[in-house]
C-alpha cells in the first residue's frame, strides 16, 4: 500500500542514535542524554494543584472548545500585554493550539496548498520544514546565519511566489537571537510583498545575560501580516501539558480556529484551567527555570572549553549548537554523535538531523542537572583525544 502523505517524509534523522542509546542501556552502561530537547524541570505547583483540583469535577470531563475557553484565550492575551507591550484581542486574535507543533502544522494546511511555496529555516527544528510539506507545498530554505537577507533572497528565487515565511527566533537548534530590527525589516518586507510571516515563539521565555527576545507582534501593524505561535512548553516546564497558541492576524486565526473546529475539541479543559493558574499565578516561573538552564549552560560550556572545545555560550534556549572541532570535523555529524555515544556514553543530537544547514554540528539539550552535563564532559574528554586542551597542551 502506498502512504502518499508521508511518503515525503526522510527516515528519521535521530534514530540510530535513539538505537544506540537503547542498546547501550540495556547492556548496562549510563548514557547521558543530552540529545531529545524533553525538559525534565517541573511545572508550577500552582498549576499542577489546580490541576488535580479541576480533574476531580466531572463537568470538566466533558468536550471542551477547540479554540480554547474564553479564560485561557484572556490569560495569554494579558500575558502579552503584561511582557511584550502588545494588545490583543482574545476573541479573534487568540487561538489554543495542542502545542507550538501542531499548532505550525495545522496552520500550514489553511496556509498551503500542492503548487505553494513556503520559505523556511536552515538548520531547523524539523517541523519547520515537514509541516508545509505535509501541506502538500514546497520549501525554499534560507540560512538562519544569513539574517533576515537570506529569506528576501529565497523569497525572490522561489519557483513561484511563496505565500508564507516561517520565523523562529530564539531558533532552535542554533540558538540564533533576533533584535527588534530583524522584526521590524520582516513585517515591511511582508506588507510589501504581501506575504505572511509564522514567527514560532516556543522560546520566548528562556534567555540569558541581559538579553530579552522580543515578540515580532511587538513592531507596529505587525498584527496586519503576522501570526505568532506562543508555549508553555519551556518557559513553564509544561512539555506534557501541550498548551500552545497562535497570536496575532485575526483572519488567519480564524481560519485556523474554522479548520479546528472539524479536527479536535481542544485540550483537556482541568489542562486549560491549570494553565491559566500557571500564567496568572505563576508569573516568575519562567525566570526560575531560565536560572537552572543558564546553570547548566555554563558548566557545559565550561567544561567543555577546559578540554579545548570552545563554545560561545548562547543567548537563549535550552540548547548549546557546537560546531564539531577540527580533528573530527571530517567524520561528519552522524558518526561524530555516533563516536560520543559509543565512547563517551553521552547522546546528542547530530546537526544534518535539522537540514543540510546543520552538517558539521551537534546539539545538546540541557535537559539533565549540572553534575550529569560535568560527567558528560568528562566522558568526552575520554573520547576525543585528539583535542589538545590546555591542561594537555605543551607549555
Amino acid at each position: 500500500m502506498e502512504f502518499r502523505r508521508i511518503s515525503a517524509l526522510p527516515p528519521y534523522a535521530f534514530a540510530e542514535i535513539d538505537r544506540l542509546k537503547l542498546e547501550l542501556r540495556r547492556a548496562g552502561e549510563d548514557v547521558i542524554d543530552l540529545g531529545f530537547g524533553n525538559p525534565d524541570l517541573p511545572s508550577p505547583p500552582e498549576a499542577v494543584a489546580k490541576l488535580q483540583e479541576a480533574a476531580a469535577k466531572e463537568r470538566n470531563h466533558r468536550y471542551s472548545s477547540s479554540r480554547g475557553i474564553p479564560r485561557l484565550r484572556a490569560a495569554v492575551c494579558e500575558l502579552y500585554r503584561r511582557r511584550f507591550g502588545v494588545e490583543l484581542d482574545p476573541e479573534t486574535q487568540a487561538l489554543t493550539t495542542i502545542g507550538a507543533k501542531e499548532g505550525l502544522s495545522h496552520l500550514m494546511w489553511v496556509l498551503v496548498q500542492p503548487g505553494d511555496v513556503a520559505v523556511v529555516p536552515t538548520p531547523t527544528y524539523p517541523i519547520h520544514t515537514y509541516a508545509p510539506v505535509l501541506a502538500g507545498a514546497t520549501v525554499a530554505q534560507a540560512r538562519v546565519d544569513g539574517g533576515f537577507a537570506a529569506f528576501e533572497e529565497a523569497f525572490a528565487s522561489a519557483p513561484v511566489r511563496p505565500r508564507v515565511i516561517v520565523l523562529s527566533y530564539p531558533h532552535n537548534p542554533t540558538t540564533t537571537v533576533a533584535e527588534p530590527d530583524l522584526f521590524e525589516r520582516a513585517v515591511a518586507f511582508a506588507r510589501e510583498n504581501e506575504v505572511l510571516i509564522a514567527h514560532d515563539f516556543a522560546y520566548a521565555d528562556i534567555a540569558f545575560d541581559g538579553y530579552r527576545p522580543p515578540s515580532i507582534l511587538e513592531v507596529e501593524g505587525a498584527a496586519d501580516v503576522a501570526v505568532e505561535l506562543y508555549t508553555l512548553t519551556k518557559g513553564f516546564s509544561m512539555a506534557g501539558w501541550r498548551v500552545g497558541f497562535l497570536l496575532g492576524n485575526a483572519e488567519v486565526v480564524g481560519a485556523l480556529a474554522r479548520l479546528k473546529s472539524y479536527l479536535d475539541y481542544g485540550t483537556f479543559q482541568p489542562i486549560q484551567i491549570a494553565a491559566i493558574v500557571a500564567m496568572n499565578e505563576a508569573p516568575g516561573y519562567p525566570d526560575e527555570i531560565t536560572e537552572i538552564y543558564r546553570g547548566r549552560r555554563d558548566v557545559l560550556c565550561r567544561g567543555l572549553a577546559r578540554i579545548g572545545w570552545e563554545i560561545e555560550p548562547p543567548r537563549a534556549t535550552m540548547f548549546v549548537w557546537a560546531e564539531i572541532p577540527e580533528p573530527y570535523r571530517a567524520e561528519g555529524s552522524q558518526a561524530f554523535a555516533v563516536r560520543l555515544a559509543r565512547e563517551a556514553r553521552v547522546a546528542v543530537s547530530p546537526g544534518a538531523g535539522f537540514g543540510p544547514g546543520g552538517e558539521g554540528y551537534v546539539r545538546f539539550a540541557l535537559v539533565e542537572n549540572e553534575q550529569r552535563i560535568a560527567q558528560a564532559t568528562r566522558g568526552i574528554r575520554r573520547a576525543l583525544a585528539e583535542l589538545e586542551s590546555p591542561a594537555r597542551a605543551p607549555r
